[in-house]
């Protein structure tokens, strides 16, 4: 099931409009709005619901698949599946209490017309951070980049030269490639890719060099060790095939060092900003995930037990009549790709075999 906008009509003057972003499990966000949709150079304020009373008498307004949503900061950015009035955000705002008792929320609904008329429009989402960074640098590294305003330790590293330490566990690495270092790699470009899977699966990482691109498209800084047009096939193939793998052509090694301290600062205070933008109720939350992984589980055990050695997606679903059919082929998807089914035949025909 698609994450989906509602948005209902309630029955309160105040907060007239009902708006919630909802996936197959719970509601990712629910709040009491002022509108449906704020005007141009507006924001609506928000409260968030805590609770939802079944009995509530609300009106149905307009329902529209979501194409995503991003967490930037203290924000919720949303895009609609629409071809207008499709962007907005949430911002949330925590602010201390006149009497130093404690803290309250303000929640904010804007729209991308909105942020675009508002002042603080380039106003940096990261303030500077002041917490001491802890870096590590991988035993391998013989003339390692300097951080005077970090504490830093030598640690043989997994992946990486450069990793951001919290708790002594690295949160963030970052490969460091030199203009020869990276040419020199192109000479066994498969081994480079699974370097740069292995970094690429890390929650925030970057590969940094330290030359421009230009430098890689010169045929006299290249000395005929490759061709040109090979290089800048090579590196447009390592961005295609590791879309989520920042790379940075700092330019030299000094603003390489430069580039990687301030996104090792950024990284720190991003993961300082707790999430706000929570569910309507976090412990349904947990509770309505925990039984979804527990069904996910019951369906796996029910391929790898009584349904084996072979067995046919009707029969799954009639083991299964309440969970929808998309469920149960994730679900079956997962065990193939993990090798412990194989499926013979296509169409409804298909039979699914267990360890085959």
């Amino acid at each position: 099931m698609p994450t989906i906008w509602t948005v209902e009509r309630t029955a309160s003057a105040r907060f007239p409009y009902r708006i919630a972003i909802s996936d197959d499990t719970a509601a990712i966000l629910a709040v009491r709005a002022q509108s449906p949709w704020p005007g141009p150079g507006q924001q609506v304020f928000c409260v968030r619901e805590r609770t939802l009373d079944p009995t509530e008498p609300l009106e149905p307004v307009e329902r529209v698949p979501v194409s995503h949503l991003t967490r930037i900061g203290r924000k919720l950015t949303v895009a609609l599946d629409r071809g207008s009035r499709k962007r907005c955000e949430f911002l949330t705002v925590t602010k201390t209490r006149r009497d130093g008792t404690g803290s309250f929320e303000q929640l904010f609904f804007r729209t991308e017309s909105g942020i675009r008329a508002h002042r603080s429009r380039t106003h940096l989402e990261l303030g500077p951070s002041t917490q001491l960074l802890a870096i590590a640098v991988d035993t391998a590294e013989r003339y390692p980049w300097k951080f005077p305003e970090a504490s830093v330790s030598r640690r043989k590293l997994a992946v990486g030269d450069y990793a951001l330490l919290e708790g002594g566990e690295a949160v963030a690495v970052v490969e460091r490639k030199s203009f020869d270092n990276l040419l020199s790699d192109l000479g066994a470009l498969q081994a480079l890719h699974h370097q740069l899977a292995d970094l690429a699966s890390w929650p925030v990482a970057a590969l940094v060099v330290e030359a421009q691109l230009a430098d890689f498209l010169d045929e006299k800084r290249l000395r005929s060790r490759w061709p040109a047009s090979f290089v800048a096939r090579a590196l447009a193939e390592m961005s295609a095939l590791h879309p989520k793998l920042p790379i940075i052509f700092a330019g030299n090694r000094k603003l390489a060092n430069l580039w990687t301290e301030r996104f090792l600062q950024a990284v720190t205070k991003s993961r300082q900003i707790l999430p706000q933008l929570n569910l309507l109720a976090p412990q349904a939350k947990a509770e309505d995930r925990a039984r979804g992984a527990g069904l996910d589980a019951a369906i796996r055990a029910a391929v790898l037990g009584p349904l084996a050695p072979e067995f046919s997606m009707a029969m799954l679903a009639a083991r299964f009549p309440e969970v929808p059919g998309t469920r149960l082929t994730r679900v079956v998807g997962s065990l193939r790709t993990e090798g412990q089914v194989s499926r013979r035949g296509a169409g409804r025909g298909a039979r699914w075999v267990v360890g085959g």
